[in-house]
């Protein structure tokens, strides 16, 4: 039931993208606010617990109407439930739509777009070089891919629907968190200590679909170049659990993208095309797991 819920799922969300752009879930950030503020008047408890509690409260309303309405009908209404909360757990927003506002942007060459469309993909700062953004774009698509989709396809496929929205919702929390962290005036640390604690716990559910997603990137783009990039030795290894799944991420998609300067090529037309093939390397590797979910899912049926 699963699988076939899934399969439905990315089908409507490849289809319907323009429909979902609700999805952000915007409104729960007050629900996370309010949870860092009580956070902060327990300065001295791990940051983990709030972080935590915050997560394990947005989880329980969905957790509640599955468990209570998904027997009914004959497992019909797990079906569409599965359907429904696949669909917000994805995202907030699809990576292709953001990759081609990029490349509106850098044929209008408007800067400031540029950077608007640009920082919307890295969740940073846009170097100011226009080399450095190109590569910095390229890799941020592929980091981006595995945190708003296969991360929670992964999820849905082992442990279901729940799972999935688990997911969410740590990135959600980790996004606030940051958000927060880069805003807060103060320096009593609290903020950055929930960070750090949002980000090792999303960091943690996203390490084994990160190396999935990455031998995926391996299979969908030049396997070669892909795989020397996942063997080749960092500099990273005292990093965060987050951050080393981020740079394998990295450093794979780009190899797999296997991309070479053209003579003549402008630098628009350089970035435009890594942002692109970025984004078709993300596609191919959809398609190579919806095939191996439909796969799984006959072979389910047939048993």
């Amino acid at each position: 039931m699963n699988l076939i819920a899934l399969l439905i799922g990315l089908a409507i969300e490849r289809l319907a993208t323009q429909l979902f752009q609700w999805r952000r879930l915007r409104w729960l950030d007050r629900i996370i606010d309010a949870g860092f503020r009580y956070a902060n008047r327990l300065g001295n408890w791990p940051a983990l617990i709030p972080v935590i509690a915050v997560s394990i409260l947005l989880v329980l309303p969905v957790a509640a109407v599955i468990y209570s309405l998904g027997g009914t009908l004959q497992g019909f209404t797990y079906l569409l439930l599965a359907i429904f909360v696949l669909l917000f757990s994805i995202g907030p927003k699809d990576i292709g739509e953001e990759v081609g506002e990029y490349c509106k942007a850098l044929e209008s060459e408007d800067e400031e777009k540029i950077n608007i469309s640009a920082k919307a993909i890295i969740e940073g700062e846009v170097p100011a070089d226009s080399r450095e953004r190109i590569s910095c774009v390229e890799a941020a698509v592929c980091v981006q891919a595995n945190n708003r989709l296969f991360a929670v396809v992964f999820w849905f496929v082992v442990l279901g629907p729940l799972a999935a929205w688990t997911y969410r919702v740590t990135d959600l929390v980790r996004r606030r968190a940051v958000f927060t962290a880069a805003r807060d005036e103060q320096d009593d640390g609290n903020a950055v200590r929930i960070r750090n604690a949002a980000e090792l716990i999303h960091g943690w559910l996203a390490w084994v679909p990160a190396r999935l997603t990455s031998i995926g990137y391996a299979t969908a783009g030049h396997y070669d170049d892909a795989i020397a990039a996942m063997r080749a030795p960092t500099e990273d290894r005292d990093a965060s659990t987050a951050v080393h799944s981020e740079h394998l991420l990295a450093r794979v998609g780009v190899a797999a993208l296997a991309l070479e300067d053209r003579s003549g090529e402008s630098i628009t037309e350089r970035g435009i095309r890594g942002a692109q093939a970025a984004n078709k390397l993300v596609f191919r590797q959809l398609l190579i797991w919806a095939v191996i979910i439909a796969a799984m899912t006959l072979y389910g049926l047939t048993r």
